[in-house]
């Protein structure tokens, strides 16, 4: 059972997503709460994944990610907004969250995006992909990318492409023949030698540095 946590300042919009979630197979959201009680409920419920509005008034949606991301075995966070131009995009991803969503998402798509979180996958709403990635690697050296992957042994740079190629971690472990946790090993090696904050950083690093290119060829 994955368990979600939805924060967000708008009743109607956490009752229509607990409400979504719950109807799904193997997902329970276990509170829906707003952003002033986040933090305290997190300690309490311990989620698999929490939802997290980026822009509330009664407190800053990156504020409430960084605590999340200092606590014990911290949950996944996706975040999310109204806006497909969010400024706070960029902010939010190089802070360790695992995706961005617009609150207009499908229903449909909903558990199943959830589910991609749970298992160490990452999502971007299709409307901002292509500026996040964009706005990364204008700002990115390339040279610098490179160099920063040359601290990777063969075996997690393997893993990276695959990161970037979107898999989540239990794809990565059959498609490499590792176990899962093994993966997630690997997977915590990189961040920490890329130094970056989540996957999505260590995807547009790969990215920038012609990863993916190479390996096609």
């Amino acid at each position: 059972m994955i368990r979600v946590l939805v924060v967000d300042d708008e009743a109607l919009i956490r009752t229509g997503f607990q409400r979504i979630l719950d109807a799904a197979s193997g997902i329970e959201v276990v509170a829906a709460v707003p952003g002033g009680d986040a933090i305290r409920t997190a300690e309490e419920v311990r989620p698999d994944v929490v939802l997290l509005d980026i822009r509330m008034p009664d407190v800053d949606g990156l504020t409430v990610l960084a605590a999340l991301r200092r606590q014990p075995d911290p949950p996944v966070v996706a975040m999310l907004t109204t806006f497909d131009m969010d400024e706070y995009v960029e902010a939010a991803l190089r802070s360790g969250a695992a995706g961005f969503l617009l609150k207009d998402t499908d229903p449909e798509e909903l558990p199943f995006l959830v589910r991609t979180l749970a298992d160490g996958g990452t999502v971007l709403s299709s409307k901002v992909t292509r500026a996040v990635v964009d706005g990364y690697l204008e700002a990115a050296s390339p040279g610098a990318a490179t160099h920063c992957l040359d601290r990777l042994t063969d075996r997690e740079r393997d893993v990276l492409v695959l990161i970037a190629e979107g898999l989540s971690n239990a794809d990565i472990a059959g498609r490499m023949h590792l176990s899962t946790g093994t993966v997630k090993d690997h997977v915590s090696a990189i961040l920490t030698k890329l130094e970056v904050g989540g996957r999505v950083q260590a995807a547009l690093l790969a990215q920038q540095a012609g990863l993916l290119k190479k390996e096609r060829e």
